[in-house]
């Protein structure tokens, strides 16, 4: 792998990286308070989305590519932007503290913010509607991700080391894991929904049928804040404190790479849509895009 592209203009950290559906754009999300669109094929700036009054914590597309949701530790305001106008679409307002973490549901009808108030809420896109308030009241939920069929949404909790499998459609609990000794920083579905990963302490992967530990992935020396999928499934993406992304084979969990010169804490990884282009943000306010060797 090589460093194509550091992109550079966020004034804070940067907490959480995107790509459009199409690949053609990157949304990054930072505590300078704003969203920012880059062009992926040349690193231009193409839009600042501003409003928010605190710190972006998470950021997420559209499956159609149409809207951008952003979290943020401006505690109650979720918002929903167009992406081609960069003009603010609808505000979501419901929760009582910081929001860590916002996934769309792949049909794009459903939106998942994880919050510290202890709750994971999910909201209808089109009407902007409140449609069912999942709690966990002992932690603060920092983390979400839908299955790729949509059944499942996955929360990873902090302080409590656990990780919820809930159904989507009845909002129960369908399953625990347990086994992280440390907080769950990241949660992520393997494309063809088998195998679910958590980053936590260490990187570990899960049989989502059956709930149980199919292997720890070690080798991180700080804790492991964002983990995600290759599209094909083969590859495992992993950032930590450390200053380093790793890459793993999904299914031996053999390390192949450790990509080193991050200046800071890796804060957020995600693959573009063809699979070619890794994107991290770090602390050190910018986005570095690497090439992902075939």
């Amino acid at each position: 792998m090589r460093l194509v592209r550091t992109l550079e203009g966020h004034t804070s950290k940067v907490r959480s990286v995107a790509f459009a559906p199409d690949g053609r754009l990157l949304a990054s999300g930072s505590w300078d308070t704003t969203v920012r669109l880059w062009d992926v094929a040349s690193g231009q700036l193409v839009r600042t989305l501003e409003g928010h009054t605190d710190r972006v914590r998470s950021v997420a597309f559209a499956p159609d590519g149409c809207l951008l949701a952003s979290g943020s530790w401006d505690s109650t305001i979720i918002r929903l932007w167009d992406v081609a106008s960069g003009q603010l679409v609808r505000t979501l307002e419901g929760h009582t503290d910081w929001v860590y973490s916002v996934a769309f549901a792949p049909d794009g009808r459903l939106l998942a913010f994880a919050s510290r108030d202890g709750t994971v809420r999910l909201w209808g896109v089109q009407t902007g509607a409140l449609l069912r308030t999942l709690e966990e009241p002992t932690a603060r939920v920092w983390s979400v991700a839908f299955s790729p069929d949509g059944r499942l949404l996955a929360s990873g909790l902090w302080y409590s080391t656990i990780i919820r499998l809930w159904d989507v459609a009845s909002g129960q609990l369908v399953r625990t894991l347990e086994g992280h000794t440390w907080g769950v920083r990241s949660v992520a579905f393997s494309p063809d929904g088998r195998l679910l990963a958590s980053g936590s302490g260490t990187v570990r992967l899960w049989d989502v049928a059956s709930g149980q530990l199919v292997r720890t992935l070690e080798g991180h020396t700080s804790e492991v804040t964002s983990v995600a999928f290759s599209p094909d499934g083969r590859l495992l993406a992993s950032g930590s404190g450390d200053k380093t992304v790793r890459l793993w084979d999904a299914q031996t969990g053999a390390l192949l790479r450790t990509l080193e010169g991050h200046t800071d804490w890796v804060w957020s990884v995600a693959f573009s849509p063809d699979g070619r282009l890794l994107a991290s943000g770090l602390c050190d306010r910018t986005v570095r895009l690497w090439g992902v060797a075939p």
